[in-house]
């Protein structure tokens, strides 16, 4: 089990104890736009914190002050053409910790980690109607290459999407530059 520190929070994977913490930022309306519905039910929130738990390549963001759950990063395999250099990063955070620069920190840490492992590419993805997630992932220096369409399950229905992409030698660049 790897963990990650920043500055403010801690990555590491999702345990039972979670579900709390989990429940209370899942059931927040503004999470349906990443996609999913807000979970009506602490069971629906046991279902998916499973899931969570099985997977060691999605991250409890832990803030350290109180030792809180306060979101998620996950790191996918590339879902359009299966490259092996290749990862998309899908993320959510509770709407008390928005708009403070912590996801920042944890996609710098992450794109750290994932750019020295040899991969060579990072997709970022989001549905187009979450202009906060857009802004944070230009933020981050991602390029836009092209619109597409998102698939949830959860609302069993297609959302238009914005598709950005950083590559291994932009981030180099970007975080040689102090901009990172």
């Amino acid at each position: 089990m790897e963990v990650f520190d920043t500055a403010r929070v801690q990555l590491r994977n999702f345990c039972q104890q979670d579900l709390d913490d989990v429940y209370a930022f899942c059931s927040q309306p503004e999470i349906e736009t990443v996609g999913w519905r807000a979970h009506k039910s602490i069971e629906e929130t046991e279902k998916a914190l499973e899931q969570w738990t099985a997977n060691e390549n999605i991250f409890a963001i832990v803030h350290k002050t109180g030792n809180k759950v306060i979101g998620f990063i996950a790191i996918h395999e590339d879902s359009e053409e299966g490259r092996p250099d290749t990862k998309e990063l899908g993320f959510a955070l509770n709407t008390q910790y928005r708009r403070q620069g912590i996801m920042s920190e944890v996609i710098h840490v992450v794109l750290d980690h994932l750019f020295s492992k040899g991969i060579s590419y990072v997709w970022a993805c989001c549905i187009q109607d979450n202009i906060s997630s857009k802004n944070l992932i230009e933020k981050m220096g991602f390029a836009f290459m092209q619109e597409g369409v998102y698939f949830s399950e959860s609302f069993q229905k297609e959302f238009p999407s914005y598709e950005y992409r950083m590559a291994k030698n932009d981030w180099t660049v970007k975080s040689r530059g102090g901009n990172g």
